[in-house]
């Protein structure tokens, strides 16, 4: 069987050295992806980060990256965001007025009713619904967050699974072919090594 291929976008603000290892662990087979040359044939783009929306987004657009995972995934990639990267799917952000990649509809928010801000630490993601990309993860799995803003989406059949830190916000998204956890698997033990194995399994069935 091919390995899948994978490419991490480098966007400057991701961790992309545990992401890479956590992806290869799961048998993919990963690039550090700079410029646009970098999503060639790829069939898994992984979009991770942290920070901010609005400097992620100019460098995503000064590289050309941003119309690069456009034409990946019009080309049939997956795509998983991670943290930030999941926001990115969205398509405004409220931290800093960003225009995002506009692929999900939805607007980026500060947690509702936060006790604190950021939301950092160890959190139960409570599942909304089954799908693939929780397969062998139990309902309730502890996971490791750092955030203060959280994508919301217009269509709430795309959460997958949420969170409660003062309110309840989604924290694993779906819709087709775009994936996105607002923790962070890459530091969230076996269940989120476990998470990655199944966004590469998807990328390759």
């Amino acid at each position: 069987m091919t390995p899948v291929r994978a490419a991490v976008v480098d966007h400057g603000a991701g961790n992309l050295v545990s992401v890479r290892a956590a992806l290869e662990a799961a048998g993919a087979v990963v690039t550090i992806a700079s410029r646009p040359s970098g999503l060639a044939g790829v069939s898994l783009i992984v979009v991770p980060g942290v920070g901010a929306s609005r400097p992620a987004m100019a460098r995503l657009r000064r590289s050309g990256l941003d119309d690069a995972i456009r034409a990946s995934l019009d080309d049939g990639a997956w795509y998983l965001g991670i943290c930030l990267g999941l926001q990115l799917l969205f398509e405004r952000s409220e931290e800093d007025g960003a225009e995002l990649l506009g692929l999900l509809g939805g607007t980026v928010r500060p947690i509702v009713g936060a006790p604190r801000l950021p939301h950092i630490g160890w959190n139960a993601i409570e599942r909304r619904r089954r799908h693939s990309l929780l397969e062998g993860i139990p309902d309730g799995a502890a996971a490791y967050f750092v955030h203060s803003f959280v994508g919301v989406p217009d269509d709430p059949s795309v959460v997958l699974a949420q969170t409660e830190h003062g309110g309840r916000f989604p924290s694993v998204v779906a819709s087709g072919r775009l994936l996105g956890t607002q923790f962070h698997p890459e530091r969230s033990g076996s269940r989120g090594l476990r998470l990655l194995a199944n966004a590469v399994a998807l990328a390759g069935a």
